[in-house]
């Protein structure tokens, strides 16, 4: 099983090296972020040494940083407690947080090796090592254990199909698992479908991400261009939205009950290309976020693109009603941040793999929709002030009901592994 493990990273390396080639962008990034990389680490711990323990805690991408970042800075304030090595996987999380103030260094993750993973960690020499959600990387893990490195497993979440006895990487993965000191998961189901694989260090204390926004939405910034936008009219907010989902929305404009309401799209990929495309597809006129130089938008254009990363989670302060994309392709992206505020959340099919998204179908505060048709339905029924009231409190209890995850994991830290 391990051989079968190896081969499919060797491939994928070579799929990758192929896409740089071809010229994909985010394959590029992929390669050159990792050429090169165990100089560029020996460099980097070189030149900034310190007397603190050292953490190091891996995210696969943005998602997963956002689950990790209140650990980290739960860590790092008032006064540092470790050294923080921040790694990633994917480009995507990587080039937009590379900056990020509360590590002490930030690398791409060396691919999975034996060979990586030894020459990593005798590079980083880790006193206590945190991986996010669903990274499971086999020989890092391993040697991990193999060093008596304590690793925590954090904002995990698990269903049965992930150990069927037909796969060939289940083996592996409960292999993988059995090395964690602590496993901290997001929900009672979890613990239920480890302890079925004799795996017993688990314990259920939700999401860490839950604490991050409901930071976000306690510290949220004020946007004077977009406030002058919305003059007090109701909101409608596409956040990471795809081109189905953007179809979809665009079901509503020419409906009467809607003549009033101003319209924010945060498409997920602000590239020119997309950008131009969401432009010509629209029915009405646009404005662009970066081309607005002063708070003066135009009062009788109804819509705004935001054409940037990072504004998103702050900006659903001036929501009403929140559409949440990816749902018709690999799955819903984030809807914790705008639950945060308050607002109703409305996202395609593919949501299941996501607790929050589940719970919040069950509650109220979240709607699935297949079809224009569906979504007109559920818009029509938002509408309404009281449906509406509902359907944000029901949103906003999810949040209150459910915070405090990072303290419970710095509890244990403090408990188990620092003393």
């Amino acid at each position: 099983m391990l051989l079968i493990y190896n081969l499919s990273l060797f491939f994928y390396r070579i799929i990758i090296q192929l896409a740089a080639l071809w010229g994909n962008e985010k394959a590029k990034q992929w390669t050159n972020g990792r050429k090169d990389i165990f100089k560029h680490i020996h460099t980097q711990l070189q030149s900034q040494k310190s007397e603190l323990k050292t953490l190091w805690i891996h995210v696969a991408s943005l998602g997963e940083f956002e689950q990790g970042r209140p650990i980290i800075e739960a860590l790092k304030n008032p006064t540092p407690q470790y050294k923080i090595i921040l790694t990633f996987f994917s480009p995507s999380g990587f080039e937009v947080r590379k900056n990020y103030p509360f590590a002490d260094h930030i690398f791409y993750l060396p691919l999975d090796s034996k060979r990586h993973a030894q020459l990593f960690l005798d590079l980083i020499k880790p006193d206590l090592a945190i991986f996010v959600k669903y990274e499971f990387w086999y020989h890092y893990l391993t040697e991990l254990n193999r060093r008596s490195i304590p690793t925590l497993l954090v904002s995990a979440i698990f269903r049965e199909k992930q150990f069927s006895k037909w796969s060939p990487y289940t083996p592996i993965l409960i292999r993988v698992l059995k090395t964690f000191r602590h496993i901290f998961v997001q929900d009672t189901p979890s613990v239920s479908i480890l302890q079925k694989q004799a795996i017993e260090q688990v314990t259920c204390v939700g999401d860490t991400r839950i604490d991050r926004v409901v930071a976000i939405a306690q510290e949220a910034k004020h946007f004077p261009i977009i406030e002058q936008f919305v003059q007090n009219q109701p909101v409608f907010i596409g956040g990471s939205t795809w081109q189905p989902d953007e179809a979809i929305i665009m079901s509503i404009f020419k409906q009467a009950a809607f003549d009033n309401w101003k319209f924010i799209f945060a498409p997920h990929d602000i590239s020119t290309k997309n950008i131009e495309r969401l432009e010509k597809s629209l029915p009405e006129p646009s404005l662009r976020y970066s081309q607005l130089t002063n708070p003066s938008p135009t009062p009788s254009v109804r819509i705004l693109i935001i054409d940037n990363v990072g504004m998103l989670s702050a900006i659903y302060r001036y929501g009403r009603i929140a559409y949440i994309g990816g749902g018709f392709g690999s799955g819903i992206h984030n809807t914790l941040e705008p639950i945060a505020f308050g607002l109703p959340v409305i996202f395609g099919t593919k949501y299941q793999k996501f607790a929050e998204a589940v719970e919040l179908v069950k509650t109220g505060g979240g709607f699935t929709v297949s079809d224009e048709e569906s979504f007109q339905s559920v818009m029509t029924n938002l509408v309404l002030e009281k449906n509406h009231i509902q359907a944000s409190n029901s949103a906003k209890n999810y949040v209150l009901n459910n915070r405090g995850a990072t303290s419970k994991v710095i509890t244990y830290l403090k408990q188990k592994i620092t003393n």
